[in-house]
């Protein structure tokens, strides 16, 4: 594999990891299972790595992949992810303590958003990642006017779940 290739991909990895983090919080309800789901999410972003075009931006890429590999594992395994091994590459990567200390005030939030689907869960997650929704609507492969109306949709089933 080239060395370059392998170089620019840790170092964009480690620069945007946070991302994965923060879809790992969303799919999983334990840290073991967070652990599993970032590993196989690396996975899949090395494996479709040489593909990139550069045609979107590298996080909005990387937020397409993780959601995409977070939703199919999520609907596979019904809450419990099973990785698969990938043997041949190595990574270090200097992983960061996912520190969620800062996030208190959305932990009703996060449990709210645990009860919508898992599109409306990505929709929700990329809202609240700032994302416009002409980003939102490339990175879940929807047209603008769709992910404004779920958008509406979601923050008024939120509400309810919020505020029985």
């Amino acid at each position: 594999m080239n060395k370059e290739l392998e170089h620019n991909f840790v170092k964009l990895l480690e620069q945007h990891q946070n991302i994965v983090h923060k879809v790992c919080r969303l799919y999983t309800n334990n840290q073991d299972a967070h652990n599993d789901l970032f590993q196989e999410i690396t996975i899949q972003l090395w494996k479709a790595y040489p593909k990139f075009r550069g045609d979107a931006k590298f996080s909005t890429w990387m937020y397409r992949v993780g959601l995409n590999t977070a939703i199919t594992l999520y609907r596979k395994s019904k809450r419990s992810i099973n990785t698969q091994n990938f043997e041949g590459v190595e990574f270090k990567i200097k992983a960061e303590v996912y520190d969620d200390t800062e996030e208190q005030q959305l932990k009703i939030l996060y449990k709210a958003v645990h009860q919508l689907n898992d599109i409306e869960k990505a929709l929700v997650f990329l809202y609240l990642e700032d994302k416009d929704y002409r980003e939102i609507s490339e990175t879940l492969g929807i047209s603008e006017v769709n992910a404004r109306v779920k958008m509406n949709r979601i923050k008024t089933k939120l509400r309810t779940i919020l505020n029985p």
